[in-house]
């Protein structure tokens, strides 16, 4: 075995539905993300894409299944990204840090959320 393979053989050991184990697929997905910025995503002739604020404690794994037993869609590839919070000098909170989900589903598919 080469040097890559045993490498993909350790990161497949270790990426695992973390979060799956204590929480069910609808607390993973906490809300859908509906703004102009992500609907332009979902726009187009390419690849449809979707924004979700999922659960801290979720990796791409336990989203990508919980888009599949929600939505009964297979996601072709998911991103994830923290959102830092947003603060004002002075003030409260204006926005507070959340984990946020970029799914992209394959062509042709479809999550009927905003239309």
């Amino acid at each position: 075995m080469t040097f890559k393979q045993i490498l993909r053989q350790r990161a497949v050991k270790s990426s695992s539905p973390k979060a799956l184990k204590k929480l069910s697929p609808y607390q993973i997905l906490l809300a859908p993300i509906v703004t102009e910025k992500a609907y332009k995503g979902s726009e187009g002739d390419g690849a449809q894409k979707y924004s979700f604020k999922v659960h801290a404690d979720a990796n791409k794994i336990d989203v990508k299944l919980a888009i599949e037993t929600t939505y009964n869609v297979t996601p072709a590839s998911v991103n994830i990204t923290w959102v830092k919070e947003k603060g004002r000098a002075n003030r409260p909170l204006v926005r507070r840090a959340y984990k946020k989900a970029i799914v992209s589903l394959k062509k042709g598919e479809k999550i009927g959320l905003a239309d």
